[in-house]
């Protein structure tokens, strides 16, 4: 069971590399407890699951500093567990529900019940995401989504997909997307 913890950290840790997350950018996680431990998605949450899960996430978190929303089932309209600091920074929808494991999920309820002041927001616009179990996280991702492939594709029994996002590239073939480098013969006069 300890080893899920650390199949997640491992996949979040060459997200983050990637990705380049930090202070201020924000991760969103699904997870299917069930398909972690080889079930069928939503017919065998486990909270021991969820707790692994958790664990791996938090160490990789702290490491980085990023925040985490972890997403609801279909049950709560995939909505959104956060800490109250994050509604509040990024002036996020609250809504009213306290996630358990069959209307909301193992891993929602959960992480609701570590977080400091948690609250349930309807949706964000996250930096960058990882989907265990097929979970449908992409209505949470901004627009551009860049998949990730991680060296590690399963947790436990449940394939993963991650992603991460870029701003949009704007203008057309005159749009410069990076400054060139400073040499003579480029510089102004």
């Amino acid at each position: 069971m300890a080893e899920i913890g650390q199949q997640v950290a491992e996949i979040l840790e060459e997200l983050c590399a990637v990705a380049k997350f930090g202070p201020g950018h924000l991760l969103v996680v699904g997870a299917s407890t069930s398909e972690v431990a080889g079930e069928r998605i939503g017919t065998s949450g486990a909270e021991e699951v969820a707790a692994e899960l958790y664990a791996g996430i938090e160490q990789v978190r702290g490491k980085y500093g990023f925040d985490v929303a972890f997403q609801c089932c279909e049950h709560l309209n995939r909505a959104l567990v956060v800490e109250r600091a994050v509604l509040d920074r990024l002036r996020l929808t609250e809504v009213s529900a306290v996630p358990v494991r069959k209307a909301g999920g193992s891993m929602a309820a959960f992480a609701y019940r570590q977080l400091q002041a948690p609250c349930l927001v309807e949706s964000i616009e996250a930096h960058g995401g990882i989907d265990i179990g097929e979970t449908l996280i992409g209505m949470h991702l901004r627009r551009v989504a860049i998949p990730f492939r991680s060296t590690r594709r399963y947790v436990g029994e449940a394939r993963v997909t991650a992603a991460w996002t870029r701003p949009k590239l704007i203008g057309g073939e005159r749009a410069v997307y990076h400054l060139p480098e400073a040499t003579e013969s480029n510089l102004c006069d």
